[in-house]
């Protein structure tokens, strides 16, 4: 019996203590590894959680609720950006809960960037001014448009 109320006054001291805390129960997200790979190989792959490499190679990235990019950059080819989606499997009473990466390896293929503009880095002359037409000889030809400026207006003659 005299465990019993220790037990049960030791239980009661620390629900009133602040200090306690249900967060050590919670389970810490899951670490997984990541495998980066590139062709060309020798990219910087960065994701957009911190972790970066140069490919190829494998990062450990703490799993986020939702999904990460890879962005992954070579010397003279375009940058590329890979999306990863991140898959949470609670498990049960007979399996446990995983943390799935898809895709995983993550590769990306670059391509080389292509050739600067015809020009780039010349400079280019001003462009010329038109030369007014030549003044023709010919009468002028008559337009089935009327005239858009109207005629100026005759005085008035006086009244007798």
């Amino acid at each position: 019996m005299r465990r019993v109320i220790v037990i049960a006054v030791a239980g009661a001291s620390l629900a009133g203590c602040s200090s306690f805390s249900l967060d050590a129960f919670k389970s810490t997200p899951p670490t997984v590894q990541v495998q980066l790979d590139s062709v060309p190989p020798g990219a910087d792959a960065q994701t957009s959680l911190g972790p970066a490499c140069k490919t190829p190679c494998s990062v450990a990235v703490v799993a986020p609720e939702s999904g990460f990019s890879v962005t992954y950059t070579l010397g003279k080819s375009q940058p590329v950006i890979v999306p990863v989606q991140v898959i949470h499997n609670p498990g049960d009473f007979s399996t446990p809960a995983s943390t799935m990466i898809d895709p995983n390896p993550v590769v990306a293929e670059l391509q080389p960037a292509g050739p600067p503009p015809k020009g780039a880095g010349k400079a280019v002359p001003a462009p010329k001014k038109p030369k007014p037409p030549k003044a023709s000889a010919a009468a002028p030809v008559a337009s089935p448009f009327p005239d858009p400026a109207p005629a100026p207006a005759k005085p008035a003659s006086p009244s007798r």
